[in-house]
């Protein structure tokens, strides 16, 4: 590989372990997992699936938290180090100059993005019910503007772009049904204004089993996608129905660059899969679903958030030229 560039800022402090002796993955686990017990709020079930950026002196991010009524909602968390979270126990409450649109039924899976001057979260946004891709931004973690939902339901995984794309925002989604989606491809659209939505692009399909059956299922994209020389670096879910349910495990991807949704490679082996009882047993067991990453362009560091069996929140790290050097010689492509 010529010498890689990573795009973003400086990152020195972000959470780090180094690859444990012995230790052959190219991805390996934190040793304070779960960071986020279920019961850090004093209502909450389950706090998983969350999205984590720099912010200020330290980290902010927003947080799915299922409390003990089983009601999905979005909370507002700050830390310094990234790893030892206060999260607000009050919900999040987005402001909304349109009242249909923000009208709250549920929220989960939420992932944060800065372009330009603020920072813009997308969600699974229950609207009249229905799953589709939520939007809103803020300059400060306190104050939300809800805008536009994205798309029509049904639709799940929104993740944008940390840049504009021929002009536009840029996003990636996995169209779907109602309930626990048996089937998902991932798509790429673009928005001049966040408000209209097309320039629609299929990017991947599942894999065939005889490929790489964890992948066989459905996939949806993770974390916001890490710009490189070579590519877009993508972090994505995939699942398997096995004999004993779904088993969901996380893989990644190189993107073109200018044409995102054209992928140049895509790993056959899984990163991370459930192995760990946090992430095997729990409300959803064998469950590894990436939503957020922090990384450091100068020392190729990188730091996956994790959502472990639908009930607690895991840390896994690596390398960036690793896994792109991973990616590319276990491409199914």
């Amino acid at each position: 590989m010529s010498e890689l560039k990573i795009a973003g800022n400086p990152l020195p402090g972000m959470p780090w372990e180094e690859r444990p002796e012995g230790c052959k993955n190219v991805m390996w686990r934190c040793s304070a997992n779960p960071i986020i017990p279920r019961d850090l709020l004093p209502t909450s079930n389950s706090i998983f699936n969350s999205a984590v950026v720099p912010f200020g002196e330290g980290y902010a991010g927003v947080f799915r938290c299922d409390d003990t009524n089983r009601r999905m909602a979005l909370h507002v968390g700050f830390s310094k180090d990234a790893v030892h979270w206060d999260i607000n126990p009050e919900k999040l409450q987005f402001q909304c100059d349109i009242p249909e649109i923000g009208e709250w039924v549920y929220g989960y899976d939420p992932r944060v993005c800065f372009i330009d001057d603020r920072y813009y979260v997308t969600w699974c946004n229950g609207y009249k019910g229905q799953p589709t891709i939520g939007v809103a931004w803020t300059t400060d973690f306190k104050t939300f503007h809800q805008v536009e939902n994205a798309f029509l339901p049904f639709n799940r995984n929104g993740v944008l772009f940390p840049r504009k794309i021929n002009g536009n925002f840029a996003m990636l989604s996995r169209p779907s049904d109602n309930g626990h989606t048996p089937f998902g491809d991932i798509y790429y659209s673009e928005s001049p204004d966040l408000e209209f939505w097309g320039r629609h692009r299929h990017v991947m399909s599942p894999a065939p089993f005889e490929q790489s059956a964890w992948q066989c299922l459905k996939i949806g994209a993770g974390p916001i996608p890490i710009e490189t020389s070579e590519g877009w670096l993508l972090f994505y879910h995939g699942v398997l129905r096995s004999c004993n349910g779904y088993v969901y495990a996380f893989g990644s991807a190189l993107l073109d660059l200018d044409e995102p949704w054209k992928v140049k490679f895509r790993s056959g082996p899984y990163l991370l899969s459930p192995r760990e009882p946090y992430e095997c047993m729990g409300d959803v067991p064998n469950v590894c679903f990436p939503c957020a990453a922090l990384h450091d362009p100068a020392t190729g560091r990188v730091a996956v958030y994790y959502g472990c069996a639908d009930t607690v929140t895991g840390l896994a790290f690596g390398y960036i030229p690793e896994i792109i050097e991973f990616t590319k010689r276990t491409s199914i492509i």
